[in-house]
């Protein structure tokens, strides 16, 4: 039973989210469901959720369903926008994100991206798939964006799991306040963790942020009694290189308990999402890695103790306890 404090903390705390995956199976073991944190500290060229990065709500555009009917535009109370040739044109400096446009819109052209949720109505989400849990091992993942840019929202949803035996994983790319993360890990019960480069200038370049804070927070984390696994996205031409999965490979070494690594190969499926929200993909028709360099790269971490699967897709329950600096078996999984 929930103490009365708990149940009007959670009616209370609120957090904004973009997005609630059910039947989730690539977010942690089992069947999952995932729940997608907006706000993001970091800025990767190679986002897959870029609607994830801005903290706020926003405006998602889907021109190809626009029948120009002009609803849009007299509903504007800022006067934003205005008809054209190509459809609806958004003048940026009036827009002050009322989403009166989004709300008339009868095709469903403009879309509202976020929503201020509380932690009982999240719960409420979650708990529609814990039959499916029970079966299948499987429990509540939050991602984003970055989860842990709301830690007080976050802290309570995993607290309220945690009372009802929910498995617990956070999705994070270790940006974060020390603090923040290691509470966290006292209510987590495994992190899928972001490493993005080795080499600081270049992970300032393609990500907008330092790597030292990153690969600090990962080293405090692995001292804790919590499961880990790192993801490792493979982007051709700008992490995949031997130098950066050799410097990988001895990071993950020297930490205090091993990592197991999931290699996610990059692909541009999530290009499109980028002109929805006035974002510049800068990609361009980058080629997913090649699979033998992919077995390549597998091969080189495997010989650092580290245990790989590539593709992400090969989950367990990782026991802690078990977790050595030298595994007794190199293992490396094609998902």
């Amino acid at each position: 039973m929930l103490s009365i404090c708990s149940k009007e903390r959670n009616r209370l705390t609120s957090g904004t989210i973009f997005h609630i995956s059910r039947y989730a199976i690539h977010d942690g073991p089992g069947i999952r469901t995932t729940v997608f944190f907006k706000g993001c500290p970091l800025d990767c060229w190679w986002c897959h959720n870029p609607e994830g990065i801005s903290p706020e709500p926003e405006i998602s555009l889907r021109p190809n369903r626009c029948i120009r009917c002009g609803t849009c535009v007299e509903a504007c109370p800022e006067h934003a926008l205005s008809l054209s040739d190509d459809g609806v044109d958004r003048d940026a400096s009036l827009c002050k994100l009322s989403f009166a446009c989004a709300r008339v819109c009868p095709a469903d052209a403009q879309e509202v991206v976020g929503r201020v949720m509380t932690v009982d109505e999240v719960l409420e989400e979650i708990k529609k798939d814990v039959p499916f849990y029970d079966e299948s091992g499987g429990g509540a993942t939050f991602s984003g964006g970055e989860p842990l840019m709301q830690p007080e929202f976050l802290l309570e949803l995993l607290d309220a799991c945690g009372r009802l035996d929910i498995h617990r994983v956070v999705d994070t790319s270790g940006f974060a306040s020390k603090a923040v993360l290691l509470e966290v890990a006292g209510k987590t019960d495994l992190f899928l963790y972001d490493l993005k480069h080795m080499d600081p200038e270049i992970h300032v370049k393609y990500t907008g942020v330092s790597n030292e804070l990153i690969l600090e927070n990962l080293k405090a984390l692995s001292c804790r009694q919590v499961a880990i696994r790192v993801r490792f996205p493979v982007i051709p031409g700008i992490n995949d290189d031997r130098n950066n999965i050799e410097r990988t490979g001895a990071f993950l070494q020297s930490l205090h308990r091993v990592c197991y690594i999931d290699l996610l190969p990059f692909h541009d499926v999530a290009s499109g999402k980028y002109k929805r929200f006035g974002y510049p993909y800068r990609l361009g028709t980058l080629p997913a890695p090649d699979p033998a360099h992919l077995q390549d790269i597998a091969a080189v971490l495997s010989s650092y103790g580290l245990c790989v699967t590539v593709g992400g897709n090969d989950y367990e329950r990782t026991n802690p306890q078990a977790q050595t600096s030298q595994p007794s078996n190199q293992t490396v999984h094609l998902a």
